[in-house]
């Protein structure tokens, strides 16, 4: 058995293992380059792990460096099966459990930060899904697998809700997308990005410019 023994408070710029619903999960942080920053940190969430989906997937390091950016601490996190995390696939079901864990052990850590949670692709749908469960300050989901994943049943959460999405996206329809906000009530707030496909290729920096102009001045107050 992995030997789990998290560092004591919040490391910045580490990787470590904590415990996990099907045992170790693994754990990147990082914190703004002064130290200090603001109350809140940010929960991603990675795509698909049967189509090679990590914490490591370039999306989800930009969404970490764009609320960094504006002074949040981000965690990101291996779903069970991937890296040095423990179990296998669970279609989603232990997924969301896992991030429950992991947001759990931040709210030890950081007990009087806002959370912040994001997800790409299918870390989109066990984004939204935590969101429902767990209070939460505001939810990013970028380009969300709406139809792979089951969506429709999905209660909306409390947090506001930014969903992103590329209008050239090759694995997510962005029409779908646009249908399944416009089904929601009350809808998420919708930012579609022109000739963006789903892995943001050549167009990361939209996807910073989108956190950053969104977020910047409300990051600003916490």
């Amino acid at each position: 058995m992995t030997d789990v023994t998290p560092p004591v408070g919040f490391p910045c710029g580490q990787t470590f293992l904590i415990s996990g619903p099907a045992g170790a999960l693994e754990v990147q942080t990082s914190c703004p380059d002064d130290g200090q920053g603001v109350a809140a940190t940010a929960l991603i969430c990675h795509p698909l792990p049967t189509q090679g989906g990590t914490m490591h997937n370039k999306v989800v390091h930009t969404l970490a460096r764009s609320f960094g950016e504006l002074g949040l601490r981000t965690v990101r996190f291996n779903f069970r099966g991937v890296g040095a995390s423990a179990g296998e696939f669970d279609h989603g079901r232990g997924e969301i459990d896992d991030a429950a864990a992991v947001l759990a052990w931040v709210r030890v850590q950081r007990p009087g930060d806002q959370i912040w949670l994001a997800g790409f692709s299918f870390g989109g749908y066990v984004a939204g899904h935590l969101a429902t469960r767990e209070p939460v300050a505001q939810l990013v989901t970028v380009a969300p697998a709406v139809r792979l994943f089951d969506f429709d049943s999905l209660p909306m959460p409390s947090a506001p809700w930014l969903v992103i999405q590329g209008d050239a996206d090759e694995l997510v329809s962005a029409d779908a997308v646009r249908q399944w906000v416009e089904s929601r009530r009350p809808a998420p707030q919708l930012v579609v990005l022109p000739g963006v496909d789903h892995f943001f290729h050549g167009r990361l920096q939209d996807l910073r410019e989108v956190i950053g102009t969104h977020f910047g001045a409300l990051a600003q107050t916490i």
